[in-house]
């Protein structure tokens, strides 16, 4: 009997605790933690290459650039939160379900690259924090605004923005930039059309549903397949700078070499097999390869 009545009190404040617990969750929703995840360990991983950073400098850098990421994430929920609406892997997102308004969404946003700022200048270095600030007018103004829905580039020209977060690392851990930091960026910006470019072939109908000129959309699948290789070839050539400039050694340079022709060839796999199949397997392997990229230069560093 009290064993029941104990689980029917859990029952009832589980009910009343839910709503709250929902709020949290869609409040988070907005800053994008899944898309977070890479940033910060790029952020992360290139501070250890350019310092051996305290673990308090690690966790501050990580916050703030948390705040301004999740800010950048949260004003465009606002701004696309219209073609949100019409999509069925979006229309679920908290503003267009109607369980954050609009307004809520874009003060919160505001909120925290504000508090980005103040946080990491205060505590880290001015020159973090206007990076950071950097990478979230780059995402909000110039890709979400100004190129999203106006040409299939968007991604190549607005993911600089998604770049920053190795020169917000850099800035971290030494409180200047150098040509080491540039590569990092480099090799960030070229991996991401390759890497957007194949989620964007397994949603193509979405996007062409609501009008974003997406690659796929725009200018046909075969054209993207074939831009896709370009990028990942390119890319290739430029993970050998760090290599080259005598910046790092050779366990970057073997995990360089053998990732990136792991790429080349699921990119060259999807140009000649033009099947969801093969884009979805280098959209995955994209997220692995940067990952272990990244952590091969700190294992580099380190010796």
């Amino acid at each position: 009997m009290a064993s029941t009545q104990v689980r029917a009190v859990s029952s009832a404040l589980t009910r009343e605790l839910s709503p709250a617990w929902q709020l949290v969750s869609d409040y988070v929703t907005l800053t994008k933690p899944k898309v977070q995840s890479l940033l910060l360990l790029t952020t992360v991983t290139t501070m250890y290459v350019a310092a051996s950073p305290s673990p308090l400098r690690v966790a501050l850098t990580c916050l703030g650039g948390y705040l301004s990421a999740g800010g950048a994430g949260a004003v465009n929920h606002y701004y696309d939160r219209d073609i949100d609406a019409k999509m069925a892997r979006t229309r679920d997102r908290p503003i267009p379900s109607g369980r954050v308004s609009p307004q809520a969404a874009l003060s919160f946003g505001i909120a925290l690259v504000v508090a980005s700022v103040l946080l990491l200048g205060s505590t880290v270095n001015w020159l973090a924090a206007g990076l950071s600030f950097a990478g979230f007018a780059g995402y909000v103004g110039v890709y979400t605004i100004w190129l999203k829905r106006r040409t299939p580039q968007n991604i190549v020209i607005g993911g600089a923005a998604g770049a920053v977060p190795p020169l917000v690392g850099w800035a971290a851990a030494t409180g200047h930039l150098a040509w080491t930091a540039v590569f990092l960026f480099a090799i960030v910006f070229y991996w991401t059309p390759p890497h957007f470019w194949a989620l964007s072939l397994l949603m193509k109908d979405e996007y062409a549903k609501v009008g974003v000129p997406m690659m796929p959309v725009v200018r046909g699948e075969a054209e993207t397949r074939r831009q896709i290789l370009i990028y990942s070839v390119l890319l290739y050539a430029v993970t050998q700078l760090p290599f080259c400039a005598g910046e790092l050694g050779g366990v970057y340079l073997g995990a360089s070499m053998t990732l990136g022709l792991a790429f080349v060839y699921a990119a060259f796999r999807l140009y000649r097999d033009a099947t969801r199949r093969a884009a979805l397997q280098l959209y995955l392997f994209s997220l692995a390869y940067l990952a272990l990229l990244f952590a091969a230069m700190v294992a580099d560093a380190q010796l």
